[in-house]
């Protein structure tokens, strides 16, 4: 062993405290990528739907504003689920709440698939939606609780990752039943139609999700709380490679003491009852939504074949968009701890302003009537443009960091309670956006309504040159602006 350097592996000659370091670092990502299978069911919730849309209005015989009730209730179910995760995951732990989540969702899954009637979908459907809010609440305060400060923004990104990764699995699964059956009011296996087999295969991922919570170890702040510190320094010393635990739990400690003696009150403030900081959690939160990116992956099939495409290229269509989301998403990952949250932002919301614009430009050429309506040339083209990029800069961007942000922006003391609000918010902004948008369509306009989309676009741009702080490389316990 040398003595002015560090130990050598006997069989290798390489440094053991890089070998350790690779090790840890292995660790973190899999046990993070384990917990981001929550955010898989987030993606794939929220888009089964997507193929199922046409199938369920003709099956059920229903209009544009029942039809869009019915997709955005689970929205209203995710919202609830995220308020009250906060609360169950401080009593519970992060690991049982993931087990609930996962249920949940294996139950809202086959029976969303079995479904008789319109108020019984609605019913399994808002079930599953508890489930997915729980999940999209949990998953990224564990991975921030989890990982160390260094990786803290490339290791939440892999919740949005999962999310978009979730999303492709859906549509693909939509397209591939959809075309197996000749449709996707077609019957299909044992005679069930096609669309309920795209909410029965959500079964699967739940099942992955709930057996991979019970091998992932507790989060070290929840254990602090619970008073096992020597379990919490096991986990931050050989998962996250914490050269000096003792310090960190004490660290974990003392703002653990401020929470406890915490509550609603500490998310008051003078800005209509509450902190300015967590207004600006949930204002940026909303706006993430109102930009219209589940316009996109709740209707895309529909909306292409509402401007002339087939059936079986309006699935194609959406596949490949949400791929494009997914190789998107690693920009994001490996940017996030480089140039900050901040610039990542601002250049996204640039981005969809134009690829939005595009769209509303393009859609505003749209000829015909009824079922009987196209884009002529090159109007179609640049529809597809703008919708994809759009898409592009929203993966890169606020569909990865805004969850970064509302992850590790709190401060200690209101961490949880403030991550529930502004879940919450994206989640009621979500349902509000995909309740209007059939009727909304229906009512002024795609252009208009892409048009509205852009102009949120431009707000998020100001907005977050003006409010957002820049958290790259501050460790959880010293958020405080």
């Amino acid at each position: 062993m040398s003595e002015n350097g560090p130990r050598q592996s006997s069989e290798t000659g390489t440094p053991m405290t890089s070998q350790a370091s690779a090790n840890h670092t292995a660790k973190v990502i899999g046990v993070t990528v384990a917990a981001a299978v929550g955010g898989f069911l987030f993606g794939f919730d929220s888009s089964v739907i997507n193929g199922a849309v046409d199938a369920i209005q003709g099956h059920f015989v229903l209009g544009e504003f029942l039809t869009g009730f019915t997709v955005a209730i689970a929205l209203l179910g995710c919202a609830a689920g995220a308020w009250f995760a906060g609360g169950l995951a401080d009593r519970w732990g992060r690991k049982k709440v993931m087990l609930l989540g996962s249920f949940l969702f294996i139950v809202s899954s086959i029976g969303s698939g079995l479904a008789f009637s319109v108020p019984d979908l609605m019913v399994w459907r808002v079930l599953g939606g508890l489930g997915i809010g729980i999940a999209s609440v949990i998953a990224p305060a564990y991975i921030a609780e989890i990982s160390p400060a260094r990786m803290r923004g490339s290791l939440a990104s892999l919740q949005q990752l999962a999310i978009t990764v979730g999303i492709f699995a859906a549509l693909l699964s939509d397209a591939v039943l959809a075309n197996s059956a000749g449709g996707a009011s077609n019957d299909y296996w044992f005679g069930i139609e096609a669309w309920r087999w795209m909410f029965i295969v959500g079964v699967v991922p739940a099942v992955v999700y709930g057996v991979l919570a019970l091998l992932i170890p507790e989060s070290p702040r929840y254990l602090v709380g619970q008073h096992l510190d020597e379990e919490a320094a096991r986990v931050l010393a050989e998962v996250t490679g914490e050269l000096h635990p003792d310090e960190r739990i004490h660290e974990i400690r003392l703002t653990l003491r401020k929470e406890k003696q915490s509550s609603f009150a500490d998310i008051r403030g003078p800005r209509f009852g509450l902190q300015p900081l967590v207004w600006i959690g949930i204002i940026m939160a909303v706006l993430q939504q109102f930009v219209g990116i589940n316009a996109i992956f709740y209707y895309s099939t529909t909306l292409w074949k509402s401007v002339g495409f087939s059936e079986s290229q309006s699935f194609t269509t959406s596949v490949i968009t949400s791929v494009i989301n997914v190789v998107m998403t690693f920009v994001a990952i490996l940017f996030v701890d480089r140039i900050g949250r901040r610039n990542l932002l601002m250049a996204g919301s640039i981005g969809m302003f134009v690829g939005l614009l595009l769209a509303a430009v393009a859609f505003s050429q749209q000829i015909g009537s009824g079922d009987d309506v196209s884009l002529p040339e090159p109007w179609g083209v640049v529809a597809l443009i703008g919708a994809n990029l759009f898409v592009v800069f929203f993966a890169a961007t606020w569909g990865p960091v805004m969850w970064v942000l509302l992850g590790e922006m709190f401060p200690n003391r209101m961490r949880a309670m403030a991550l529930g609000i502004g879940t919450a918010a994206n989640w009621v902004a979500n349902f509000v956006i995909s309740l209007m948008f059939p009727q909304l369509t229906e009512w002024v306009g795609l252009s208009i309504v892409y048009g509205g989309f852009a102009f949120f676009a431009a707000v998020s741009f100001f907005f977050v040159k003006a409010k957002i702080p820049e958290t790259k490389g501050l460790e959880l316990e010293d958020m405080e602006f």
